[in-house]
């Protein structure tokens, strides 16, 4: 019985949360992989277009709940989600038109184009707080959650309850769902079949009549649409603060670079093992050891690595390690 408490302890702690923040993660990562892997710079400003997308999101879903409009137990900002990409999407594809589309023109060097997302990180983050503040945003509105401690102790009899959030359920579902619809259009359609030519040969593909103007479009909607629903989901799990979405960077960055930079596949197994080691090296496995370990073994303090202060600590040391050892990443990506 204690081994079963033991497991429920860590499913409630840590595999859960792991699970759904490396979901998010993994949006994010996917994101950053596919403007290195077709038009080959490093986007900084990827985080705050996370935070711009969802603060669309925040602002259409306030309209929606004061005209008494709502999805029921679901939260309301899946219901101004695609608002929220749409918006997301038309100012990147501008960004991309005034700003990207000169020093790509010239053939400026990538470290150039990643100074210069730079610039649109603090231009993106400055209109951010500008608009909704800097204060953070509960949004989640619905149902708080599918499984309760309670419900479970009760049904089960065991000492250890567990809890499973609505976001984090909705995060996993939505994710898997954007993540099998992307594989999907880049392996199964002509557009995507054309920005994964792009990105193997970019020379090869203008030969072969692919209009590259289209594919830097389509790649930067498909960011917007991938960084809005990571941000959404991440807000809905936590909450939203535009400062959070900028420290957000290392983590996705990390899973991108340890997944392989250019590799979709590579960002999604990143994304979660970030997500893990994170979860992981901060929990303080003192009630799991309780269970498990025969009482003469179990530890007197927390069991705890690192504090939860120092979470994206691992995600650095874990980035610092790869480009050491394995640049290319576990899919083995394009070297950093």
């Amino acid at each position: 019985m204690d081994l079963l408490n033991a497991l429920v302890a860590f499913a409630n702690f840590v595999f859960v949360p792991a699970v759904a923040y490396g979901a998010q993660l993994a949006l994010g990562a996917l994101g950053v992989t596919l403007i290195y892997g077709i038009l080959r710079f490093s986007n900084f400003a990827h985080g705050d277009t996370m935070a711009f997308g969802t603060m669309c999101t925040i602002l259409v879903t306030w309209g929606l709940q004061s005209w008494g409009i709502g999805l029921g137990p679901l939260p309301t900002a899946l219901l101004a989600l695609p608002v929220g990409i749409a918006v997301t999407g038309l100012f990147l594809v501008a960004t991309d038109r005034t700003v990207y589309r000169f020093y790509r023109r010239t053939r400026a060097a990538p470290v150039i184009l990643t100074m210069v997302s730079l610039g649109v990180m603090f231009v993106m983050n400055g209109l951010v707080r500008f608009i909704i503040g800097v204060d953070s945003i509960d949004f989640a509105d619905g149902a708080r959650f599918v499984v309760n401690a309670r419900d479970f102790r009760d049904a089960t009899g065991l000492d250890e309850g567990l809890a499973i959030r609505s976001t984090q359920a909705i995060t996993i579902v939505v994710a898997a769902i954007a993540m099998a619809l992307l594989f999907w259009f880049l392996n199964r359609t002509r557009t995507g079949k054309s920005m994964r030519a792009f990105s193997d040969n970019e020379d090869l593909a203008l030969l072969s009549g692919i209009n590259p103007e289209r594919v830097v479009t389509v790649t930067w909607l498909i960011v917007a649409a991938l960084a809005t629903t990571a941000g959404v989901l991440y807000g809905l799990d936590k909450s939203f603060m535009p400062f959070t979405y900028f420290q957000l960077l290392l983590p996705i960055f990390a899973a991108a670079v340890v997944g392989g930079l250019g590799s979709p596949l590579g960002a999604v197994a990143g994304g979660f093992v970030i997500a893990f080691s994170e979860v992981g090296v901060t929990y303080a496995w003192k009630k799991v050891a309780g269970y498990a370990l025969p009482e003469g073994l179990q530890p007197d303090g927390l069991a705890q690595l690192l504090s939860t202060d120092y979470k994206f600590a691992v995600s650095f040391a874990i980035l610092v390690l790869v480009l050491l050892f394995r640049p290319t990443g576990l899919f083995r990506g394009k070297s950093v």
